[in-house]
């Protein structure tokens, strides 16, 4: 493929709704995404399920949806392993499941030991090839550098936290950072947007410098503000983001200058949708010996592990029950809307007692049953994501999609209620804005998908996508 000469920025704001930045930009409160969506295309595109931030941000990186890279959720059982990976669903939940062994799963282990081996991530397929790449906090970051941590440590026998492997320009919240920024610590007010803060100054230095073929720049305080007040109400954090955005054409010396040495895509990871209920998924097996990952507790003489976090959860059968009897279970409970379970070879689909069985073919998807049961309005995409979510090795044996409104309370017993969250299949949790500003050839596929970004960015740089980056499940469905 033929190189191109422009570098490529893909810009990715947490939790970002369609509704919200067409809103923002309609008010004129959004100058810097505003400029972009002029000199650009804009389009509505499909995340990955379940629509957390693990899953998804993993499913931009590497071009797979979890059957490829392997992260199932934000909350999940480590069948080797015997216990249960939680990445950070509250601060209540890490201490549930041990902070130490928690931290290590969210900062390390996800990147460096969850994340499939075959799954190539864009910064391996460039760096392989002579790009330099950065990333800046962005939690899927596996790269071909090792970097020594840069807080002071003490010294122990466990040093897994030493170093990890990224890209070269690779910066991740004060802890592993390339070079010296001037950056103020990530993590001081989140409320008032001090991540985004600090991903704005490093990625200000590196345009300065032009130090980079590829950068992903990340910004995660929009979520964390819409999980408090809404998505709808948390338009403050929303401008901050902008801004911080602006602050890269900024430092290439105006938004002329800015495109004329960069293609940008400005995209987020999921959607987010107001919660008012919560559910606790585990109460369908009140009769059955439940094992939730709570720290000091074992799973040898439980019958099922449930985990749930946000607006999905998976049940996963130690005792050799059917997953058509888990999923049964859950007919009629409280905050459960879709349960999707393997039977035959085949994905089923229920809602309530109807069932719709699927699988892919030759020419698109393998359908019996009731349709209406993952209607493509109300679950975009749905077909494609549920088979690639059952399919992913760490999942459970059943996946819950939880209803509109509704949360799961995770192991902490802590949740969003009042505000927003995500999850689920449901297109208010599945839809994501994509801004593509002066790309050069550079296109999108009619219905975008989150997995159709990392080809295209490897394609716009000359690099052949590798085969872990592969076509559509079901195409022309």
């Amino acid at each position: 493929m033929p190189r191109t000469s422009k570098k490529l920025v893909l810009a990715v704001i947490d939790g970002l709704t369609p509704a919200m930045l067409e809103r923002g930009l309609e008010e004129g409160r959004l100058p810097a995404l505003g400029l972009l969506h002029e000199a650009g295309t804009y389009a509505r595109g499909t995340t990955t399920f379940p629509s957390v931030t693990p899953v998804c941000l993993t499913s931009i990186a590497t071009g797979g949806h979890p059957d490829v890279h392997g992260i199932p959720h934000l909350v999940w059982y480590h069948r080797d392993e015997e216990r249960v990976v939680e990445y950070g669903s509250s601060f209540a939940a890490v201490r549930a499941a041990g902070t130490r062994r928690s931290l290590r799963d969210s900062i390390f282990a996800m990147t460096n030991e969850h994340l499939a081996a075959e799954a190539t991530t864009v910064f391996e397929a460039l760096e392989d090839e002579g790009f330099d790449c950065g990333a800046i906090n962005f939690t899927c970051y596996r790269g071909r550098t090792r970097h020594a941590i840069k807080l002071p440590v003490p010294v122990g026998r466990n040093r897994w936290y030493e170093a990890a492997w990224g890209p070269r320009r690779f910066f991740f919240f004060n802890l592993y950072e390339w070079d010296t920024t001037g950056a103020p610590l990530a993590i001081r007010s989140r409320p008032e947007g001090s991540i985004d803060a600090y991903a704005a100054t490093i990625g200000r230095w590196l345009v300065t410098r032009d130090g980079f073929d590829f950068l992903v720049f990340y910004l995660p305080d929009y979520d964390y503000a819409s999980h408090i007040v809404g998505p709808e109400a948390a338009v403050a954090a929303l401008e901050r983001a902008d801004s911080s955005v602006g602050e890269l054409m900024a430092a290439a010396g105006g938004p002329e200058e800015f495109l004329d040495r960069y293609a940008i895509i400005v995209c987020s990871d999921h959607g987010q949708t107001r919660v008012d209920r919560i559910a606790r998924l585990q109460d369908a097996y009140s009769d059955l010996s439940v094992f939730t990952g709570r720290r000091g507790t074992y799973p040898a003489d439980a019958d099922v592990v449930v985990t749930a976090s946000n607006r999905s959860g998976m049940v996963y059968a130690l005792s050799g029950r059917s997953p058509r009897e888990l999923a049964e279970r859950l007919d009629g409970a409280a905050g459960v809307d879709v349960v999707l379970f393997r039977e035959g070879g085949e994905a089923v689909a229920r809602r309530g007692s109807a069932e719709l069985r699927f699988g892919p073919g030759a020419d698109g998807w393998n359908t019996n049953g009731n349709d209406e049961v993952l209607d493509s309005a109300r679950y975009p995409n749905a077909l494609e994501r549920s088979w690639c979510a059952l399919e992913c090795a760490n999942a459970g044996e059943v996946i819950v999609s939880a209803a509109a409104g509704w949360e799961f309370e995770d192991l902490g017993r802590r949740h969003h209620a009042g505000g927003g969250s995500h999850g689920s299949l449901l297109a208010g949790d599945s839809t994501t804005p994509i801004i593509a500003a002066r790309p050069d050839g550079l296109s999108l596929p009619d219905a975008p998908r989150i997995t159709d970004l990392a080809p295209p960015r490897l394609a716009h740089l000359g690099v052949q996508p590798p085969a872990s980056m592969g076509a559509r499940v079901g195409r022309g469905v």
